[in-house]
């Protein structure tokens, strides 16, 4: 039985892998969608060129073209689609240009191939016109702003991480999860989930740490006034933070800020509690 989607989709995929091809094509059909393909870079350009396409699947190393050149052409149409980068280039300079020509993700080879109904799904779920401004975009210092929705968590998140995944991997989880942490925070209180407002990111690398900076557009808050959390919890009443938000009828939660503490080395806000870094040293 053929799975099931909120609407076809027309996708083009541009990958010289002909076995790859095949099976995201079939999976992709299979979902309901309307799926083209391109081997090389002069095809890709004609199929772009001659036919609107809402997904294009595209790697970057193409015979004939950069998959980054063709990217930037198709993000410069009319009505452009949502391009979704396939590479086994492992470099952050591609994955840096990438984010800049406003790829919605960027995934590495080899991956899941049956994963990629869900990321067309996410991609055609999210607004088209909340892209992620680069404001630099290089190795050892990223900084980007984006509009404060949930959704921007996860692409962001994906960008970020893809550049540390040298680190060691309990490393790598404990910032992936403390930048999440701290980023939905921003969207969600600061940002009051509201699109037209903006967060801004940096992620610095030194040969020694990791430093990662959130500015939201919210007026800070009070810590004292945090009884929702379980960082405002008295020492004899670890779960008194609980009670506060079923009162208040909140979801369950409230322990990210004390999650991120305990997970990074520092952890520092400005004055007004709108802007917070953390930093996570490296042996």
């Amino acid at each position: 039985m053929a799975a099931t989607t909120r609407s076809p989709r027309r996708i083009l995929i541009v990958d010289d892998d002909r076995a790859l091809r095949h099976v995201l094509g079939a999976l992709l059909t299979n979902a309901g969608h309307v799926v083209e393909q391109a081997a090389d870079g002069a095809e890709a350009l004609a199929r772009l060129d001659g036919d609107r396409f809402d997904v294009v699947l595209l790697d970057i190393g193409l015979p004939g073209a950069n998959g980054l050149d063709l990217l930037a052409h198709a993000r410069s149409r009319p009505s452009p689609p949502i391009v979704i980068m396939m590479t086994a280039d492992d470099t952050s300079d591609s994955l840096l240009a990438a984010v800049r020509r406003q790829a919605f993700r960027y995934l590495r080879k080899p991956f899941a191939p049956a994963s990629i109904v869900d990321v067309i799904e996410e991609a055609m779920a999210e607004t088209a016109a909340m892209s992620i401004e680069v404001v630099s975009a290089r190795p050892e210092w990223v900084e980007l702003v984006a509009p404060c929705t949930l959704e921007m968590t996860d692409r962001i998140q994906s960008f970020v991480m893809q550049l540390e995944t040298k680190l060691p991997e309990p490393v790598r989880e404990a910032v992936a999860q403390a930048f999440r942490e701290l980023l939905n925070n921003a969207i969600e209180w600061g940002g009051k989930l509201d699109p037209g407002r903006k967060v801004r990111i940096s992620c610095v690398r030194a040969k020694r740490l990791l430093l990662y900076r959130i500015s939201d557009p919210g007026e800070g808050f009070d810590p004292e006034k945090l009884q929702h959390a379980a960082i405002a919890n008295p020492p004899d009443s670890p779960l008194e933070h609980a009670l506060v938000r079923e009162e208040q009828g909140l979801r369950p939660g409230g322990l990210g800020l004390m999650m991120t503490q305990s997970l990074v080395d520092e952890l520092i806000y400005n004055e007004t509690r709108n802007e917070v870094m953390f930093i996570k040293y490296l042996d």
